[in-house]
């Protein structure tokens, strides 16, 4: 597969910064969940977490918003054990309101704080007049104990460095790299990173919705998010209430079946955009698609043997910042033009600055040199929710097969499951269909040119949910909702007024 760098691990290390920013991304499965000893619906707990289910929640101002925190047990097996604050906020609509939407942006690792922040220019005016909008951020990630590994400097250094899988040095070195990451992890968290689950998190989400007061939980959630509010709906089937999941994941791929499936819904979407961009008037193509893919290619291969100069002769653009780009600009089309903008820079004058500012972006590196303090969460959630095979034949197969499915994304993804074969702590998640029996409707979106949670997964993800309702949207980007859409309205009246769509819907 030739000379690998540590960022074609994209799973772990790109897919990670662009789901934070819902630009919500996407590896994660399913742990088969069961219903267990749930506290009673209503806020009425029973047991060991009746403290937690009767707790009061004091909101107080924050700018425009309402903020508060919820305290949860950081393990459930144990509710009398250590406990954590999980970060939630709120937008209340100017007369009040009866109902609540409990959002999450995706992920895994995605902030839903600062999903409500920056509510009012993303969901619609109904939704908005007519229920408030909370936003939490789950465990391990933002403001509720985010998960952090590394420092600024070593990041760097992490995110750049080449490893040759094809020789066993080469391999050694990277396993060795994914183990230093991961006991850094621990190192920091060791109370919390074995507890950063999907199950976890999902029983969190019961606790919220008690304290807020509510029977049943109205929910919205995009990319990751679907497979957290899937999972809710199996451990809580009598508490779910409205339920939207849009840019689904289906829950019973294992972890490379999602990387090939990621593989393609790249290349889907990377062959939608050249062929946009070459009908417009601004492209830095010529030729029909095949040829400008092919030039991608080329230019990879360029980058690869000579980075670009972007200003900054210690951070040039690469091969792997090109891929970056290309995968952040493709969750949407807002973003093409950017793309077209820094492509050009490169095939014009040798200009990598803004490749590399995309590719940055994506990571969630700022100008000063930063990452996020919980850059870790991506990684700790889904290594407890993914089982991962440790064999190099079957990784190399699995890697085999992703380039099978895209010449241009697959070297790059095929490889993210080495981030979690050495991770400290064991998994606790399988891969599983997740029925959700017992819930009222479920609506599953997906968009047919999906990037990161391709079209087949929310078709899947209806199918095996018992009261699973699909709705396609014929476009481009990743998840339907919010971006003015004929899935809006369709959305906002089923939350608001419980007006199911119908089965099968495309538009």
């Amino acid at each position: 597969m030739g000379t690998v760098r540590s960022q074609t691990t994209v799973g772990t290390a790109v897919l990670a910064a662009v789901s934070a920013l819902t630009l919500a991304a996407c590896s994660t499965t399913a742990p088969m969940v069961q219903g267990g000893d749930a506290p009673a619906a209503g806020g009425q707990g029973a047991g060991e977490l009746s403290e937690y289910y009767e707790q009061a929640v004091d909101w107080r101002d924050c700018g425009s918003l309402e903020c508060a925190s919820v305290t949860v047990p950081i393990d459930y097996a144990t509710p009398d054990g250590d406990t954590l604050d999980l970060a939630l906020n709120r937008l209340v609509p100017a007369g009040g309101a009866d109902r609540s939407v409990l959002v999450n942006p995706g992920g895994p690792g995605g902030s839903g704080l600062e999903l409500v922040e920056s509510a009012r220019g993303y969901f619609g005016t109904d939704l908005l007049g007519g229920a408030a909008i909370v936003g939490f951020d789950p465990r391990g990630v933002g403001e509720s104990s985010g998960i952090h590994c590394y420092s600024d400097a070593r990041l760097d250094e992490w995110y750049t460095t080449e490893y040759d899988l094809e020789t066993d040095d080469g391999w050694d070195a990277m396993v060795a790299a994914q183990e230093d990451y991961g006991q850094a992890c621990l190192e920091n968290n060791p109370e919390l990173l074995g507890h950063v689950d999907t199950v976890s998190a999902a029983r969190d989400l019961d606790i919220i919705r008690a304290v807020l007061g509510h029977e049943s939980l109205d929910y919205l959630g995009f990319s990751y998010g679907t497979f957290l509010g899937a999972t809710y709906a199996e451990l809580f089937p009598d508490r779910v209430g409205r339920f939207v999941l849009d840019g689904a994941i289906d829950p019973a791929l294992t972890y490379a079946e999602m990387t090939i499936g990621q593989a393609a819904g790249f290349e889907t979407a990377y062959r939608a955009y050249l062929a946009d961009c070459l009908e417009g008037g601004q492209c830095p193509f010529n030729g029909d698609v095949d040829r400008a893919y092919q030039r991608t290619i080329d230019l990879l291969e360029e980058l690869a043997d000579s980075p670009a100069d972007t200003g900054d002769p210690k951070r040039p653009a690469t091969d792997a910042d090109l891929i970056s780009a290309i995968v952040v600009a493709l969750y949407s089309t807002q973003s093409w033009p950017l793309l077209s903008q820094a492509i050009g820079g490169l095939l014009d004058s040798g200009d990598g600055a803004t490749i590399k500012w995309l590719s940055d972006f994506s990571l969630e590196r700022d100008e000063d040199g930063h990452y996020p303090e919980d850059q870790g969460a991506f990684t700790a959630i889904n290594c407890l929710d993914f089982p991962v095979t440790s064999d190099r034949e079957e990784i190399e197969t699995a890697a085999e097969a992703a380039v099978d499915a895209s010449a241009l994304f697959g070297p790059y993804l095929g490889y993210g499951e080495l981030s979690c074969t050495t991770w400290p702590i064991e998994a606790t998640g399988t891969r599983a269909p997740i029925a959700a029996a017992g819930t009222p409707p479920i609506v599953v979106i997906g968009t047919t040119r999906d990037p990161a949670t391709p079209y087949a997964w929310a078709e899947a993800l209806a199918e095996e949910l018992e009261s699973g309702i699909f709705l396609g949207y014929d476009g481009d980007g990743h998840t339907a909702y919010g971006n003015g859409s004929c899935i809006d309205p369709l959305v906002e009246d089923f939350l608001l007024h419980g007006t199911v769509p119908a089965d099968g819907t495309v538009c």
